[in-house]
């Protein structure tokens, strides 16, 4: 018998630990070196959190309302709705999974929900004793319409041993529910591929196949609208470029195609697929942790989807065992960091309840769409995703960087620690108001943006801004300038606290990377001169990784560190900040900062890891391990690298 492999040194600290209201196999180390878990985990979680929401169906199982006092913008009944369709498709995967077999009993209760539920659907969105059971309809609560993409995959997967065996009076009321999901989608983006899910459900059980195909055909139609090339779609007409990518955008096609085995679909979408895991991947830490970028992150291990989505269809860039210790490690991440409540839910939270990072559409169930991530379930047990020894992620074979094709994201990625950042010169939010999930310059997979503190409620972290009366701007639309290896450019135009913009303002930003630095590059055109600027650092918390912000050229103040709100990963942070002034320069001020953020113990000082030369608008680095680089910012329209175009050399002392 084989070695097992060592875990390197990342992975082999002491993990919290895993206190969850239900037991789990013994770990198989040997199998599984980095993360211990084998299939019989996930299909042990599988059954633990099917076996806590159960408790909270209506009398005959047509809502689940879970516990929570914050519903979503629906109203209670579609918040039930959402705990049946989601908790459903669990269900679903983990029978189908199963071969068919169900111990457990799941499709007997969710049969009589469909029957309970559709038996008179609700206009009311309040919950009444009179009507406890009902769904709302698709036509009067548009969030419905969601929840019916989850219903019809789930009836799908399980059409033999579900579907076919309801009565036929129950199947004609279910059809009658869903079939307003197949018209045109109330929100252009991912929307679309709920009428695409439902669709496909329905023209395999070959129900109204004309109108499930012509909503199947728009729904692609419509996406190719926002394909962006190298695996990324647009979330709609927008630059909105995070997580839905991989469990929507992807996920919605990419399956249909596999159920419905259609070579010329999946010959479409696979290699789609393929190329967003290229990326996606990338974005795991060593942890088991996804990056906390963008909305609905409440779905935590979805974020798995995708790669298991690649090992079902083939199309993906990772071998067996590291598809297994990325999704392992994702779920394992959450499950040890306290993301389930002691009755064994998922709140509305990343690890444990955190309002500031929800929606407005985010209910008590919202949670649950973490469901997909147990699609691995639909590989065979000898699949060797399920086999195969577990092996190391990208994150930790080497150090990262590199451009995501259009979207103006950065990858930033350190072995040593296995810590993942994103710097974001591109992707902006769905929503007209500043997004702190999308509007700052940079994330990570150990740290996340902050919200307001009493301290200081206007100093946001990674971000650059005027000062204007005391309060920051804000970022406008992000447009891509141009990327590299190791660099990304971005333009905006920032805005007042009220949204309005500054008129005649622009700032180009950039950022470099060498290792763990992070050179973060601002010019400023059209603000007034004596005006102030901050920059601001990454926010850590106390027992988090640590953060470092060093002056280079035009900020005037010391690096100050001041109390700042809370994010997913604590109620308390510091942030870094420094400030300098806007000169009368007409082709524009520079403002330079070298950043860092490592889960390295004792490391140096930022400002001993590079020296740099700026001559006008250019900058020469020479970085500590030897080598050397070169940062030109375009020059302004009106040229000219200043009143003498002079070389100012900056020395970053060695404290």
């Amino acid at each position: 018998m084989s070695e097992p492999h060592p875990e390197p040194p990342a992975v082999r600290r002491p993990r919290p630990p895993c206190h969850l209201p239900f037991a789990l196999p013994p770990e198989d180390r040997r199998r599984s070196p980095y993360t211990g878990w084998t299939r019989a985990h996930w299909e042990a979680t599988a059954d633990g959190l099917l076996r806590a929401t159960a408790r909270y169906a209506s009398p005959r199982h047509g809502l689940i309302v879970l516990p929570g006092a914050r519903p979503s913008s629906s109203g209670p009944r579609s918040d039930g709705l959402e705990g049946f369709a989601r908790t459903f498709l669990l269900a679903a995967l983990r029978v189908a999974g199963a071969g068919g077999r169900d111990p457990h009993g799941y499709l007997p209760r969710y049969a009589e929900g469909l029957a309970a539920g559709t038996h008179q659907p609700s206009a009311a969105r309040e919950l009444t004793p009179a009507d406890p059971d009902s769904w709302p309809r698709i036509d009067t609560v548009r969030q419905a319409r969601v929840e019916a993409a989850s219903l019809a995959l789930g009836l799908r997967l399980t059409r033999r041993r579900l579907w076919d065996t309801l009565d036929e009076g129950v199947r004609a009321r279910v059809v009658e529910w869903l079939l307003p999901a197949l018209g045109p989608s109330p929100v252009d983006n991912n929307w679309w591929l709920f009428g695409l899910t439902v669709g496909g459900f329905l023209r395999e059980a070959g129900i109204e196949t004309d109108r499930a195909g012509a909503a199947i055909d728009r729904a692609l139609t419509r996406i190719e609208d926002w394909y962006r090339g190298d695996g990324w779609y647009a979330d709609g007409d927008n630059r909105a470029f995070d997580h839905y990518n991989a469990w929507a955008l992807h996920f919605y096609p990419v399956l249909h195609a596999h159920l419905s085995a259609d070579r010329a679909l999946l010959a479409t979408y696979g290699p789609r697929l393929q190329a967003q895991l290229d990326a996606c991947t990338r974005l795991f830490d060593t942890n088991g942790a996804p990056l906390p970028f963008g909305r609905s992150l409440t779905y935590r291990f979805a974020a798995a989807a995708a790669p298991w989505l690649g090992a079902l269809t083939g199309h993906t860039p990772l071998t067996p065992g590291a598809t297994r210790r990325l999704a392992s490690g994702t779920l394992r991440h959450f499950l040890d960091r306290g993301a389930l409540t002691r009755d064994g839910l998922l709140p509305l939270g990343w690890y444990g309840p955190y309002a500031p990072m929800l929606q407005s559409y985010s209910g008590p169930a919202s949670p649950y769409w973490a469901a997909k991530g147990f699609l691995g379930l639909l590989l065979p047990a000898t699949h060797p995703a399920w086999t195969a020894p577990e092996e190391a992620l990208p994150a930790e074979t080497a150090d990262a960087a590199g451009p995501f094709g259009t979207t103006g994201l950065l990858l930033h990625s350190t072995a040593s620690d296995g810590l993942v950042r994103l710097h974001n010169h591109g992707s902006n939010s769905v929503r007209s108001t500043p997004d702190p999930y999308y509007a700052r310059f940079a994330y990570s997979t150990r740290t996340g943006p902050t919200a307001p503190a009493a301290e200081d409620p206007a100093l946001p972290d990674n971000h650059f801004a005027l000062l204007l009366d005391g309060r920051p701007t804000t970022r406008g639309t992000a447009t891509p300038y141009t990327a590299g290896p190791d660099r990304a450019f971005s333009l905006h135009t920032p805005r007042h606290a009220d949204g309005t913009e500054l008129p005649g303002v622009r700032i180009l930003s950039a950022t470099l990377v060498h290792g763990r630095a992070e050179l973060r590059v601002h010019r400023v055109t059209g603000a007034a001169p004596g005006t102030r600027v901050r920059q601001t650092g990454w926010a850590t918390t106390p027992d988090g990784p640590t953060a470092q912000l060093h002056p280079v050229h035009g900020y005037d103040t010391p690096p100050r560190r001041t109390p700042t709100g809370s994010t997913l990963f604590g109620p308390r942070t510091e942030t870094v900040a420094v400030e300098g002034t806007i000169t009368a320069d007409p082709q524009g001020t520079l403002f330079v900062a070298l950043a860092s953020l490592t889960g390295d113990m004792d490391p140096a000082p930022v400002e001993e890891l590079a020296t740099a030369v700026i001559t006008g608008h250019d900058i020469h680095i020479s970085w500590d391990d030897g080598t050397s680089t070169h940062l030109a910012l375009p020059h302004p329209p009106t040229g000219g690298d200043g009143p003498e175009g002079q070389g100012v050399r900056v020395l970053l002392p060695k404290a």
